[in-house]
């Protein structure tokens, strides 16, 4: 797996996770101190977090666009709020999914900004402001933050990915946990297992100790999508780049190729030529992920790559189907007795 994250993250704990422990203790002390006592600002709006437990891909991003179109069902203008991984803005900015580039705002928030407002700062209180103030939002989403953000969270739906679960279940620089799971379980709401596998049972066990509600849910191709019978390299710069590459086989592809790129990957142009060669070589088609088509998207040079490639989108499916309904409810309840409370 190419990725941010250590291969050895994701298996059983050996050496390197045991040589690491004394510095994972001390990171994890760390994190569960900031979460308890951090000083969180209490914004004018029911506030949703869509967090993880570890580092790397979980899905967080297509579920906090599903939620974001439930809203809207439910007669709610939602808006997004995101750090933006790798933006440069020094201020609160709103994406413009039209003329910003993934180098400026983050590749997550400019795939966020086809559905809501996003705000776009590590300051989540000044970007709930700019949402409320600007864009007349009336209900919060935060892709990530969990851990870190600075404003008080009405609702946190953990997403856990139930092939890699939380890796060896060590706290980083040990394992891919940002924090204990027990400091993190005290501020979750509910959990949410995506996609199939048994890696993520033991903490979804401890969580339903905990009394917290376990939802399920999987990714699904586009309806939009029609790749049977086609043979593609694939390529991606995502957490989990295997994820994809099953997901083109779901959809009927055949993967004859695959290339597997660091998450948030910016392509240089001799990668794409290369991607390129090698494709028409082999007879293949290219396909890639949505997130990766975005950091293609605005830049002169990757235009016409951009206008070669076949981009797989996918749907969140809920299981059941209310579960989104469920958690927006309970968000606005717990607003509401956040207000009551003053």
């Amino acid at each position: 797996m190419a990725s941010e994250a250590p291969p050895f993250w994701w298996e059983e704990p050996d050496w390197r996770a045991l040589a690491l422990a004394p510095l994972s203790a001390v990171y994890a002390l760390v994190a569960a101190r900031r979460m308890r006592s951090a000083a969180r600002e209490k914004i004018e709006a029911p506030v949703l977090c869509v967090g993880n437990f570890t580092v790397g891909g979980t899905g967080k991003t297509p579920v906090a666009i599903a939620l974001a179109r439930q809203a809207r069902r439910m007669q709610l203008n939602p808006g997004f709020l995101s750090r933006g991984h790798g933006g440069s803005f020094a201020r609160p900015h709103v994406v413009d999914p039209h003329h910003d580039a993934a180098k400026h705002v983050g590749d997550e928030p400019l795939l966020l900004a086809e559905h809501a407002p996003v705000a776009v700062t590590p300051n989540r209180a000044a970007g709930a402001r700019l949402l409320l103030e600007k864009h007349g939002c009336d209900f919060l989403i935060m892709d990530d933050g969990f851990q870190s953000a600075r404003i008080h969270i009405d609702y946190a739906l953990v997403v856990v990915d139930a092939r890699y679960g939380v890796g060896n279940g060590r706290v980083i620089p040990g394992g891919p946990l940002r924090a204990g799971i027990v400091d993190q379980l005290v501020f979750t709401s509910a959990l949410l297992k995506m996609g199939e596998g048994l890696a993520a049972d033991a903490v979804v066990r401890q969580a339903a100790r905990a009394g917290r509600p376990i939802f399920e849910a999987h990714a699904r191709p586009s309806s939009k999508v029609g790749l049977a019978g086609k043979r593609f390299l694939a390529f991606a710069g995502i957490g989990h780049p295997e994820k994809f590459f099953d997901t083109v086989r779901q959809a009927g592809g055949e993967v004859a190729l695959a290339r597997s790129f660091p998450d948030h990957h910016f392509y240089g142009q001799d990668e794409l030529a290369e991607l390129l060669a090698t494709a028409r070589g082999a007879g293949l088609g290219l396909i890639t992920t949505a997130k990766d088509a975005a950091r293609l998207r605005h830049d002169a040079a990757s235009a016409d790559f951009l206008r070669q490639l076949d981009v797989l989108e996918i749907d969140t499916v809920f299981d059941p189907d209310h579960v989104p309904e469920r958690v927006i409810n309970e968000t606005l309840d717990a607003w509401r007795q956040r207000k009551l409370q003053g």
